[in-house]
């Protein structure tokens, strides 16, 4: 198996689309539900986990599928083609839903669809790639996440600012493109390697608790608590924003996409300073520096982080406030990018897909009791949005605990 960085690129419009669709629901559902609808913290908290609760139960099993499923097209081709076209359209139709029932048939529709595919997508990365290469791989992935993401919050803002349904029809519309062109260009391995036992996420899951080396377990267990902080302030960023420091809603959309530009410029760096000095370090760095930035938040106020600094084009207004989440970015991409390979390089080719399915149970876990918790907090405290800036970094730094004690997942010579 040789590394070909023009595939892994193509591969990368499948995350790409993912990115897209996210980063406009986290960004503009939320306002809907507070504005349009008249929803109270908690209950937006619990409603913008509604996703990741369809995920938990749907990931993890589709990807130990996958491992098991062959078909002319390959064994994750199938999920790809029936999830993007259901989870566009359902998309679609969000921002022209008038009632709550409505909106809520449309947003479940979407969570469904897009639980469906996300795993076999992210999981052709180390079908196709060596172990070696795979942080670099997942660098340039994330990059094209980083690209939708960027997409998404910038272009989508604009669009939002013109007409509510637009950045949601744009959404639509890129991620049948990119499911399209990975469908195209991007061809299954032919032959896969065989086990004497059937991929099954529980029995993997059992396999790695009993171990007497816990690497595995800690891995996932890190991942728990660093996307408890991320997907906690991520769902609320928006709300922070214009509840607490006054910005527009225009500008709070762009918030994301700031943090995610960064993120683009410093993925395939994370992913080559991963190869370098190893995971485990360049994850540990990154979850230290998060918190740093996300305590600075925390602490300064609310004059300091709204002083303007500068006005671009398509940026928008750049105010201090975008310097630490800038910052949140770079950190970010040197954990996000590292993480996954970790988790791979636990197993072999024929459970692929089974890891993969094992790194979304406990990061889509996470995503659930992130929200809802933040959300909770933020009510308890009059709903005060910082709060949720003094929590998240007590999540990284129980994360920084458990990697220390990481002895495992680092990329191997292995050429299957």
């Amino acid at each position: 198996m040789k590394f070909n960085y023009g595939k892994i690129f193509l591969l990368g419009f499948g995350f790409f689309g993912v990115s897209v669709i996210w980063s406009v629901y986290n960004a503009f559902v939320p306002l809907f539900l507070a504005n349009k609808f008249g929803l109270q913290p908690a209950m937006i908290g619990f409603f913008m986990t509604l996703d990741n609760i369809a995920a938990l139960f749907i990931q993890p099993p589709v990807g130990a599928w996958s491992d098991r499923l062959r078909t002319p097209i390959g064994r994750r081709m199938p999920f790809i083609l029936i999830g993007a076209p259901v989870g566009a359209l359902a998309f679609g139709f969000i921002p022209v839903a008038s009632i709550l029932p409505l909106f809520v048939a449309c947003t479940s529709t979407l969570l469904l669809s897009m639980a469906f595919w996300r795993t076999p997508v992210v999981a052709l990365m180390p079908d196709v790639t060596p172990s070696q290469f795979r942080s670099q791989a997942n660098g340039i992935i994330n990059f094209m996440g980083g690209v939708g993401t960027i997409i998404a919050s910038l272009a989508g803002s604009t669009l939002y600012e013109i007409n509510i349904a637009f950045p949601f029809w744009m959404g639509s519309v890129l991620v049948i493109l990119a499911a399209a062109l990975v469908f195209i260009f991007i061809k299954e391995p032919k032959e896969y390697e065989k086990e004497d036992v059937k991929p099954d996420m529980f029995a993997s899951l059992r396999e790695l608790v009993q171990e007497k080396d816990k690497s595995g377990l800690r891995i996932l267990l890190a991942i728990f608590f660093w996307f408890l902080a991320y997907t906690g302030i991520e769902a609320f960023l928006t709300l922070y924003a214009t509840k607490r420091l006054g910005i527009s809603e225009g500008d709070a959309g762009r918030l994301m996409g700031h943090m995610g530009l960064l993120f683009v410029l410093f993925a395939l760096v994370a992913g080559y300073v991963g190869s370098r000095l190893g995971r485990r370090i360049t994850i540990s760095s990154g979850l230290i520096a998060m918190g740093a930035m996300t305590v600075c938040l925390a602490l300064l106020p609310v004059e300091v982080l709204t002083i303007t600094l500068t006005k671009l084009p398509v940026l928008g207004t750049i105010r201090v406030l975008n310097l630490f989440l800038m910052g949140a970015g770079i950190a970010w991409s040197f954990v996000n990018i590292n993480s996954l390979p970790m988790v791979v390089d636990l197993t072999t080719a024929a459970r692929l897909g089974t890891f993969t399915g094992l790194y979304y149970l406990f990061s889509t876990f996470s995503a659930i009791v992130g929200p809802n918790l933040n959300g909770l907090i933020v009510q308890l405290s009059g709903n005060n949005y910082n709060t949720m800036m003094y929590v998240a970094p007590l999540f990284l730094l129980v994360a920084v605990a458990l990697m220390l004690g990481v002895r495992r997942g680092e990329a191997t010579d292995a050429k299957w």
